[in-house]
């Protein structure tokens, strides 16, 4: 959703193909050693992202332009489709016309960094004083602050209220009431709960809020506690509360079952609000997702995009590039840019009125408080495990068991393949 970056989160989660390392880091450290290779417009500093939504695109032009105002230059915004941010940002780098700044997928930012094609943030002047440590994590690599993410997001619990109701049910805390809670709410077409499994990201962050709250471990697929964490899967689709379909879906694909009343649960994000809200008949509530056992954190998967200054080599417009990016980063943008995307901001202070300005969304923000970033522990090394995750799910959910798809998920990711 990955992490994703608006685009791409609202429309379902994808899995995006990364150039193999060595290629990135001859490409991109070349571009950096001999500079910029075409004549830029000195006034006017360019921005690429992922805001190809008419919608997103017009909220970054409006605080481009603002920024733009405040410090007396141009701004410019380029809009690629979030698959090609990687892909664009490579071919740019090795023709030497990488843009002022790049909006990466918090996900794949550590691979551009690792090549060595970002500058440090923090040498910029970009302070994280006022920004929680895993939104630090989630945009830094090996402990250097690359990039400043605008606003995060996570998944939770979002349930018809109506039909909870109607079965004079509470919302489910833990694995056991979710069990419990999901199987009662099934019946005829609609199933007691809704998420994706499908072999692509989306299915990996799904499944880390359930892997991680159990105590699991990405650099141990085949532990107990991820074991443990897909047996419950299992067990959900076992008892008929999950669809057989849900290898299949992807984050829109059950948000869409769950509007159209076939689920009464689902898993899901912020970015599907607004599409909610379309639906005035349709009365939802969010909670944080279950937990194994009373007293367990519940910690999910943060998600969004983060600003990033590239390595060109010209110091001058890289000073400006930060000043860019602490101004679409600060307090102010971040509130406007969460109350129209519905995510949450990264800034303590805004993230504060922020939960005064949407308080029905106070489980959220609390469950981006404990999220944790994807790549914090393995960084670049992240895209394999997702990919050896992604198989694990398929054979898992369609009869092998979870020991052996997982065993064979940690060899996978081992191998690189």
């Amino acid at each position: 959703m990955t992490a994703p970056t608006p685009t791409a989160v609202r429309r379902g989660r994808s899995s995006r193909a990364v150039a193999p390392l060595a290629i990135l880091t001859v490409l991109v450290t070349g571009a950096a050693l001999t500079g910029c290779g075409r004549q830029r417009d000195s006034a006017a500093y360019t921005v690429m992202n992922s805001s190809t939504d008419e919608t997103y695109h017009r909220w970054d032009a409006q605080a481009m332009a603002r920024c733009g105002e405040r410090l007396g230059v141009t701004i410019e915004q380029q809009s690629v489709p979030a698959a090609q941010v990687m892909t664009k940002a490579l071919r740019m780098a090795s023709s030497k016309s990488l843009p002022d700044i790049v909006q990466f997928d918090a996900s794949e930012m550590p691979t551009f960094a690792d090549a060595g094609g970002l500058i440090d943030l923090r040498r910029l002047g970009l302070s994280t004083g006022n920004t929680p440590q895993g939104i630090i994590n989630f945009g830094s690599y090996k402990g250097t602050y690359y990039g400043a993410a605008r606003s995060v997001n996570t998944l939770a619990l979002f349930y018809n209220k109506d039909m909870l109701a109607q079965a004079s049910l509470k919302v489910p805390g833990t694995w056991a009431e979710l069990r419990d809670t999901a199987r009662k709410l099934t019946r005829g077409k609609r199933y007691g709960l809704a998420l994706s499994a499908g072999g692509a990201e989306d299915g990996v962050f799904q499944f880390l809020p359930f892997m991680w709250s159990n105590g699991g471990d990405e650099n141990r697929l085949d532990g107990p506690r991820v074991i443990e964490a897909l047996d419950f899967w299992k067990t959900l689709l076992k008892d008929g509360s999950l669809s057989k379909s849900t290898v299949n879906w992807t984050q829109a694909d059950v948000n869409d079952q769950f509007m159209a009343g076939n689920a009464a649960m689902m898993i899901n994000g912020p970015w599907q609000i607004e599409t909610l809200n379309t639906k005035k008949s349709l009365h939802w509530g969010i909670a944080r997702i279950p937990v194994p056992r009373t007293g367990a954190g519940s910690v999910g998967p943060l998600g969004g995009a983060v600003l990033t200054v590239p390595n060109t080599g010209d110091t001058a417009r890289e000073k400006t590039a930060g000043r860019i990016v602490a101004c679409l980063s600060g307090e102010r943008e971040q509130l406007t840019y969460a109350l129209n995307s519905w995510m949450v901001p990264a800034d303590v202070e805004a993230a504060a009125l922020w939960r005064k300005r949407v308080p029905e969304l106070d489980a959220l923000a609390g469950q981006v408080a404990a999220a944790r970033s994807r790549t914090a522990e393995l960084g670049a090394g992240w895209s394999s495990v997702s990919l050896a995750l992604q198989s694990a799910f398929q054979s898992a959910l369609t009869g092998e068991s979870s020991k052996a798809a997982l065993t064979s998920a940690q060899q996978r990711a081992t191998s690189g393949k």
